[in-house]
């Protein structure tokens, strides 16, 4: 009975003292650190917080949460440049370039990118942190970023955050008085953006342009997700997949002897140059091709793609990915393969279908991911919160009209004559395949008068190319030789 009643007094003891989550507005935590990269030691200050995004009466509607990374001892901080990182989704935390690329800290995972336990992190030895300060950025109700309410209680209204053109205009707001806050107007400054945040930061390159007056130097696509092209169907969009289809199969060694003896590489570009030449048009005729030529195509289409000719004319030559996934080694170990990167398995519950029933990639990502960073934040960067750091956030409905992000860049790069842009994908990535990207590129600027201001890096591993060790070590590299090629030096911006 004394048990009893100490239970009950115990309980009522912590009902008396709790108390609601609260969502820090503006509060930062600074901590310092050591690292060393590419051999060298140098201390660095990391800057964890809150900074509110404002409605137009200046009253405090969300709030984000970033992590700023800064490399101490430098003498003249003007000419250093700011890369300024987002993910993508919509939806998506800034977690997974931050402690898996970019960052001075990285996963715990084998060399190829499979998580392995203990959970953690560890020093990054390829951070481009030796060479330009990062800021990872949270949108709104991803990782710790809210919006809040006002002072009656009530929550602003959801769409003015989520959709391309909203998200585009908060976050432009929200960097102009990041630059302030630190003093960076003066710094070369570069916007990354992954898989989604690949058209935020298109969109992003001419709304802080024409809107907050800020030019850049850089624009960084990390495998970018075109809208004008995924999920809109027809002959480019389906064509587009095949080389995509190709480096899978091949790395799956399920392609024919002429390919699979051949080096990756050396075979893309003849898939690549059947999609555009033949395939497109081949689709472009739909249901009026001639039958010899459907034939034909369905027999190419087979040698390049690992499937039979079968299933290809049983889809009227316009296979999807997702059965792709399921279909590719359906005969053989009967598992799928991944849809981010297609080096992953998957076991399904029957091996018939149309399409896997899960990512195999992306839950083999969040063993490792979650716990690595929500260690981070409070072990060493020792931000306190009880708020849950959303790796994918509430986001929908999110309002597309009106993509002109591809537009808005071609813009922002004829406007200002400094602006670069570099692609980095990975060959195995089936949901925003490297050829889309390439593609994409091509799509920019029809006149071809700015080409050589582009720059593609393709990279064998899928979405995350950073997971792989390999890769990491040549895309910090990639990023590091863009920072050199895109820096003014003294040249004055004009054609």
């Amino acid at each position: 009975m004394k048990k009893s009643f100490f239970y009950i007094s115990l309980v009522s003891l912590f009902v008396s003292y709790s108390q609601s989550i609260e969502i820090p507005v503006d509060t930062t935590v600074t901590t310092t650190h050591t690292t060393t990269v590419k051999g060298v030691k140098f201390d660095y200050t990391a800057e964890t917080g809150m900074q509110p995004v404002w409605d137009n009466d200046g009253m405090p509607i969300a709030s984000l949460f970033y992590t700023y990374y800064t490399r101490n001892n430098i003498k003249n901080r003007a000419t250093r440049p700011l890369i300024i990182s987002f993910n993508g989704g919509p939806g998506s935390a800034s977690v997974w370039m931050h402690v898996a690329y970019t960052g001075p800290r990285i996963l715990n995972v084998d060399s190829e990118g499979y998580p392995v336990q203990p959970y953690g992190f560890k020093n990054n030895p390829n951070s481009i942190l030796d060479e330009a300060d990062i800021v990872f950025v949270n949108p709104v109700n991803t990782g710790y970023s809210r919006m809040l309410p006002n002072t009656d209680g009530d929550m602003p209204d959801r769409e003015q955050f989520f959709g391309i053109n909203e998200d585009i205009k908060y976050l432009a707001e929200w960097i102009n008085t990041f630059i302030n806050r630190k003093n960076r107007w003066e710094s070369p400054k570069y916007i990354i953006g992954e898989s989604y945040g690949g058209t935020r930061v298109m969109g992003l390159s001419l709304e802080l342009q024409q809107n907050q007056w800020m030019y850049l130097n850089g624009v960084i696509l990390v495998s970018p997700a075109d809208y004008k092209v995924l999920r809109v169907g027809g002959p480019v969009s389906s064509a587009l997949n095949l080389p995509y289809y190709t480096a899978t199969a091949w790395y799956h060694n399920k392609l024919p002897e002429a390919l699979q003896s051949k080096d990756l590489l050396e075979i893309l570009p003849e898939s690549e140059a059947y999609a555009i030449d033949t395939l497109i048009p081949a689709l472009t005729k739909g249901g009026f091709i001639d039958a010899d030529e459907k034939m034909a195509v369905s027999e190419k289409m087979a040698y390049y793609s690992g499937l039979s000719q079968k299933v290809i004319l049983q889809h009227n030559l316009d296979v999807p990915n997702s059965f792709f996934w399921k279909e590719l080694l359906r005969d053989d170990t009967g598992q799928t393969i991944g849809r981010l990167d297609s080096r992953y398995l998957g076991i399904d519950k029957k091996e018939s279908g149309n399409s896997p029933d899960y990512s195999a990639e992306l839950t083999s990502w969040l063993h490792s991911f979650t716990p690595a960073i929500n260690h981070y934040i409070k072990s060493e960067l020792k931000f306190k919160t009880d708020l849950k750091y959303n790796m994918f956030g509430s986001v929908h409905p999110w309002n597309n009209d009106d993509d002109n992000t591809r537009d808005n860049l071609r813009l922002a790069m004829a406007q200002n004559p400094y602006l670069k842009v570099l692609n980095q994908s990975g060959y195995y990535d089936g949901a925003t395949t490297y050829f889309n990207a390439k593609y994409t590129l091509s799509q920019v600027d029809p006149s071809g008068k700015m080409k050589e201001r582009f720059t593609f890096k393709g990279y064998r591993s899928g979405h995350m190319m950073y997971l792989r060790n390999e890769d990491l070590i040549q895309a910090n590299e990639d990023l590091r030789t863009f920072l050199k090629e895109s820096s003014a030096n003294g040249k004055a911006a004009k054609y």
